[in-house]
């Protein structure tokens, strides 16, 4: 259901493990400020329902580190998400990936917990 709410989201594609499972895999079509790119996820930590970890690798090596958890809070849910990304080329890549991208990758992040909460709320 990704589609739903990632904003960057376009496909999902090879999926190693239905379901999914600790060292699982799979590659996801993103886009961002136009560019098309894929990352590979492996599943790194997993302790379902209650937490997942993430690492991906995507262009010209830059990686992600992305974790989700759900934990119970005032008679409902809290859902605590993390993404940490590594651009190429170390500091270089850092400078002019914050000099290409701006505050778009932030902007996106936060329509994707807002979409993400509509959708929950939506069937509460």
């Amino acid at each position: 259901r990704l589609k739903e709410w990632v904003t960057i989201h376009r496909k999902l594609g090879k999926v190693s493990d239905h379901p999914l499972k600790q060292g699982s895999t799979l590659e996801q079509g993103l886009t961002l400020r136009g560019a098309r790119f894929t990352v590979r996820w492996k599943l790194t930590e997993s302790d379902q329902p209650h937490r997942v970890r993430w690492q991906g690798r995507g262009p010209a090596r830059s990686r992600a580190d992305s974790s989700y958890e759900l934990a119970a809070h005032d008679g409902g849910t809290r859902f605590r998400y993390c993404n940490e990304f590594k651009a190429p080329l170390g500091p270089l890549g850092a400078a002019a990936s914050r000099a290409l991208m701006g505050g778009v990758p932030e902007r996106e992040a936060q329509a994707t917990l807002r979409r993400l909460k509509a959708l929950v709320e939506e069937k509460s």
